[in-house]
Order: structure tokens, then C-alpha cells, then sequence
């Protein structure tokens, strides 16, 4: 299945994606933050088929995690994640570069399509509507 990069500071959140994608196959390699998912994504020169990342973190937040990967490995899927309607705004305008942003809390399955989606490049409808 997949590499995934999983990037979240909440430990609970972090597992239970984890384990939710593990399910599914996949090969996940959890960071703390949006730094060591840097320092991750170059250790491993991009070697990754998503980039799973929650928007509202410390050191480096998703966002800006987002624009640093999309500048250096343009290929790299990138998947957000927030419980903040604040948050979600913050992605407006980086369509071209976020596949989608899937809003907590959700559930097993929610994580598992909207990953599944963006591996297979599926933009959801309601995407657009959000981040137009």
C-alpha cells in the first residue's frame, strides 16, 4: 500500500489515525510536528505517497508544512486536518496545493476514504466549495 506521513501534536489523534491507516495496509510514519516532518521528508527525499498533517501545530504549523513540501517535492499529495473552522479558512487559496481538508473530530471511516481519495488523486466535491 502507501507511505503516509502522518504529521499531529496530539498524541490520541496521532494513534488512532495511525492505527486506522495501518489497517488499511499502509506504512505510517508518525511526527510530532511540522519541523520533524521536515526533517522526515528530507532524510527520506520525499519518499512518501501522502502527506497527512494537522493545520493548528507548534514549531511549524500545517500550513506552513504544506507550502515547504509542495515547494520541494511538488508530487507529494498533501492531506490537511483541523478542528478549527479558523483553521480550515487559513487553507483558502492552496488548492493548487492541498488535496483536501478533512475536519475532526471524524471518524475511522471518514480518515480512511479521505486518504484513500487522496492517494488516488478523487478531489471531493465539497472541497472546492471551502476553498474557493
Amino acid at each position: 500500500m502507501a507511505r503516509i506521513l502522518l504529521t499531529e501534536d496530539d498524541e490520541a489523534v496521532r494513534s488512532f489515525v495511525q492505527r486506522a491507516l495501518e489497517l488499511d495496509g499502509h506504512k505510517v510514519t508518525p511526527a510530532e510536528d511540522g519541523a520533524e516532518a521536515v526533517e522526515i521528508l528530507t532524510r527520506e527525499k520525499g519518499a512518501f505517497d501522502l502527506l497527512l498533517s494537522d493545520i493548528k501545530m507548534p514549531v511549524m504549523d500545517g500550513i506552513a508544512l504544506a507550502l515547504h513540501s509542495a515547494r520541494d517535492y511538488p508530487a507529494l499529495p498533501i492531506l490537511l486536518m483541523t478542528g478549527f473552522a479558523d483553521q480550515r479558512e487559513r487553507a483558502n487559496g492552496l488548492e493548487a496545493l492541498v488535496h483536501d481538508v478533512i475536519t475532526k473530530p471524524f471518524s475511522l471511516a471518514d480518515i480512511r476514504r479521505a486518504v484513500r481519495n487522496a492517494i488516488a488523486g478523487v478531489v471531493p466535491e465539497d472541497f472546492r466549495r471551502y476553498a474557493s
